[in-house]
């Protein structure tokens, strides 16, 4: 195959409040591309897992710990195509979830966290470019969502 359609698959999750007045956004550390933004959680997909939403529920686990449980939508995503600064390609599925319950443990990928309310979104600063887009997206596939539609990771 040639190199010209290597890409890196990294799923992003964003997590809304049990609520669902806002978001989940991590502060990113020691990062080529976006050091010291706020992003979404989330990570690359690895051979080791078994499917999509594996992955995801490993990422999870990594980032923000196994305490804290999300419930996800998995069968849809908004998809996001990035370049680093490295020239290598990035296919970014963001996956819409609400936070259920437990506690949150960064790993040392990022310095912080923030439940950023949506209606602030606007003004915080610094965040990766598409969050409030992201955000609008995944409060109104939450919103419209049956209950058997999520999964819990």
């Amino acid at each position: 195959m040639s190199s010209n359609y290597l890409f890196q698959y990294c799923q992003k999750l964003v997590v809304l409040s049990a609520d669902k007045q806002a978001v989940l956004l991590a502060k990113r550390k020691d990062e080529a591309d976006y050091n010291g933004v706020f992003s979404f959680i989330g990570g690359k997909l690895e051979t080791t897992d078994l499917d999509l939403v594996e992955g995801m529920r490993r990422e999870k686990n990594e980032e923000i710990g196994a305490d804290a449980i999300v419930k996800i939508l998995p069968n849809e995503t908004f998809n996001k195509y990035f370049i680093k600064k490295d020239g290598s390609c990035m296919v970014l599925p963001h996956i819409a979830g609400v936070f259920k319950s437990g506690e949150i443990k960064l790993n040392n990928e990022y310095s912080e966290y923030k439940w950023v309310p949506i209606a602030e979104l606007d003004s915080f600063e610094p965040k990766i470019e598409n969050i409030n887009e992201l955000t609008i997206w995944a409060a109104t596939k939450v919103y419209i969502a049956n209950d058997g539609e999520f999964v819990e990771i």
